[in-house]
């Protein structure tokens, strides 16, 4: 690779490359302002029919102008790519068949067609584009071109920014055989540059092997499992993105979702999607999804994981349907002076039709009516009347057929039927026959044998947990079907019950999904051992499972360490690799119990002299001691999830928050708490090795009691 990698000074003439590709930038955030001006003068005021089509419209207006801000201090575009031959791909929306009004460096002839790669479209006046959407097919090269396979390209030019400022360039040329492919430096340093504040885009640093699953299509389900580092979050987020670019109206129709494991995580991680110009994508938790109910409750790892198994669908299932009665008593309904009888065996051959078909209990209850009304519009047809679908209806909201309804197939409250079936023993028994033992079935019955406590009276009073929450929803998907999405982004879903998988594929029944985790990383006693089981729960069998070993945000030093982990944690799993270049800053200081408060403030405060962001990662147990050292210091700290800032860097990380959020550099305090504040060693050292790959450039433990034997020896 030949690397051009310039200073800016203002002496260079016009004739200097880097002195073009400003001006080219200069002339794109002119045209980006115009484009966004003219959306604002836009007047809907005489071209709509009504208010409410003024309201959608102005609504799309106003969307587009937020979509056409110019973010300042980022890029608008970080590539340029030179072809030999005129690409025949689209360009772009809004796009002409002409190139990116960029020149060469022969001195202005255009000798092919070169095009700039940034985060959204931008045209002139003409509307010839002058930087074309990083996922436009035409843009496809600039991630995956390589010597071997060079996709008609002659030249791949990419940028480094200073503060917004374009300082920089590198060019490849995969075309000339003298040329070594070598490691690209800007992208390296990309990579590898300090962060503060939230979850940055990876837009101009994707990797070939996340390119292809960020642009796979859309009719299935892709399943990521992705070391620490790999960018399976990020990879997550920009294919969402991708397929709101190539699948815009059929998304804007269904929706799109991405779930995270808690609201730190999503605080973390809500930029991303703006800054790739996505602003109506929808972010949530389990529990946002299934809150039907006021969690204010806790489960035992026991009750949770029995709450949490696959079985108690079908004891659910059992208990909604066991509100059916047969009809032993005919219907007879009564229209001016005739009276229209329909048997009971017949009531009864139309209830076991509805019961076979499997649908929905409420859509059932919904047909019972209709089916007994056309039972006795049969009646009325063979006494030569000529009833229509209006008597039909009439006779469907007949006193007699609606008690008839309500004795057979009476309403059913999801809530109160999960709150009897954990308050009612022999409920429970009746439906859980054959399914759960004796001993899973106390487990989660409320309240607990033996406690000497009364069990809640209402849905109002019940302490529910999030467990309890899910069977819920599950019981209000037997009830009402749940609306399906278009696609659905799940994160960190190694941790999720096989019942929290049935909640999200719910949520993508017609539609598809992306699942990102590390099954190294499952910290909870239900997480799942495998991804094709996480599937089967899912509802989307068979989906492709893609491993990212590669990591690119870890350093080499630290993953290695954490690795020493895996054949105690989940010995299938491939070590992950870095290709970072720096090993990164790695240090291990034990010390005396009495010193190991000050110890980890010191650590901080070296932390702190060095840019980027800081996370000072604990046992849960121990945050409000270390809260309080930091305080006593002078050091601020701050929430997982809150923004970074220039003057408040550091961020005090309970270890069960840990999971998805990265720092430049890491202090972690007392390994051996963190394994212990777990109900099980294997879980526990699942959560030290999430809490030790969650370093960008340097780790720093510190620790008095001695280290988990796993590790070795330092």
């Amino acid at each position: 690779m030949l690397s051009h990698a310039h200073p800016s000074p203002d002496h260079l003439d016009s004739a200097d490359p880097l002195q073009r590709e400003r001006a080219h930038l200069a002339a794109s955030r002119a045209a980006l302002r115009a484009m966004r001006e003219d959306a604002q003068a836009l007047n809907i005021k005489d071209v709509t029919a009504n208010w409410v089509n003024a309201e959608v419209l102005q609504g799309e207006i106003d969307a587009r102008i937020k979509a056409l801000a110019d973010l300042s201090g980022t890029p608008l575009f970080f590539g340029r790519l030179d072809y030999l031959h005129a690409p025949g791909l689209d360009l772009d929306e809004g796009a002409s068949d002409g190139a990116a009004r960029g020149v060469s460096d022969d001195g202005g002839r255009r000798t092919g067609e070169n095009f700039y790669v940034g985060r959204r479209h931008v045209h002139d006046a003409d509307g010839d584009p002058m930087v074309i959407d990083w996922r436009a097919p035409v843009s496809q090269p600039f991630y995956r071109a390589s010597k071997k396979d060079p996709m008609d390209l002659k030249l791949r030019r990419r940028f480094g920014y200073t503060g917004g400022e374009l300082t920089a360039y590198e060019d490849e040329h995969l075309i000339d055989p003298a040329e070594a492919e070598t490691t690209s430096a800007l992208l390296q340093a990309e990579i590898e540059r300090p962060r503060v504040g939230p979850m940055r885009d990876i837009v101009a640093t994707i990797q070939p092997e996340q390119d292809e699953i960020v642009r796979a299509g859309i009719g299935g389900t892709v399943c990521v499992q992705g070391a620490p580092g790999t960018g399976k979050t990020a990879v997550g987020l920009h294919r969402v993105a991708y397929l709101l670019y190539a699948h815009r109206e059929r998304l804007a129709r269904s929706g799109t979702l991405v779930i995270g494991p808690n609201r730190s995580f999503l605080q973390y991680i809500e930029q991303v999607l703006p800054a790739l110009g996505e602003l109506e994508v929808k972010q949530a938790t389990i529990d946002d999804l299934v809150g039907h109910v006021e969690v204010r409750g806790t489960d035992d790892a026991a009750a949770a994981t029995v709450k949490g198994d696959a079985r108690l669908a079908e004891v659910l299932r059992r208990a909604v349907r066991s509100h059916v009665t047969p009809p032993q008593e005919p219907c007879v309904v009564v229209r001016g002076s005739r009276r229209w009888r329909v048997p009971a065996y017949e009531l009864q051959e139309i209830v076991a039709e509805l019961q076979a078909r499997g649908i929905r209990y409420g859509a059932a209850r919904e047909a019972l009516p209709q089916r007994i009304a056309h039972a006795v519009l049969v009646r009325m047809e063979q006494a030569g009347e000529a009833p229509d679908d209006r008597v039909q209806d009439a006779v469907a909201r007949n006193a007699a057929v609606k008690a008839a309804v309500k004795a057979i197939w009476p309403p059913v409250d999801p809530a109160k039927l999960v709150l009897r079936l954990l308050s009612d023993a022999d409920f429970l028994a009746e439906h859980a026959a054959g399914i759960l033992t004796d001993e899973e079935q106390k487990a989660i019955l409320w309240p607990q044998p033996g406690s000497g406590k009364k069990a809640p009276r209402s849905v109002r009073s019940a302490k529910w947990s999030s467990a309890d929450a899910v069977l819920v929803d599950e019981a209000t998907d037997l009830v009402t079907r749940t609306h399906s999405l278009g696609h659905v982004v799940l994160d960190e879903a190694q941790d999720l019950s096989p019942m929290q998988y049935r909640a999200v594929g719910r949520r993508c029944s017609t539609g598809s999904a992306t699942i990102l985790g590390d099954i190294a990383q499952g910290t909870t006693p239900w997480a799942t051992d495998t991804w094709e089981q996480a599937l089967a729960h899912l509802g989307k069998p068979g989906s492709a499972v893609e491993e990212l070993t590669q990591g690119f945000r870890v350093p080499r030093e630290v993953i290695a360490y954490a690795s020493r982990l895996l054949p105690a944690i989940a010995p299938d799993l491939t070590e992950a690799t870095s290709i970072r270049e720096s090993a990164g800053d790695f240090e291990i200081r034990a010390v005396r119990p009495a010193d190991l408060a000050t110890t980890v403030l010191a650590a901080c405060r070296d932390a702190l002299a060095k840019e980027g962001s800081i996370g000072l990662i604990a046992a849960d147990a121990r945050i409000p001691l270390l809260r309080t050292a930091l305080e006593g210091a002078g050091i601020t700290c701050l929430p997982p999830g809150a923004e970074t800032s220039a003057d408040a860097r550091l961020t005090l990380v309970p270890a069960t928050l840990a999971k998805g959020l990265e720092y430049d550099h890491v202090v972690l305090d007392e390994p051996a708490a963190i394994v212990d504040g777990e109900p099980d060693e294997r879980t526990g050292l699942r959560r030290l090795y999430v809490c030790l790959t969650r370093p960008v450039s340097g780790l720093t433990i510190v620790h008095a009691a001695p280290l988990p034997e796993q590790l070795g020896d330092g």
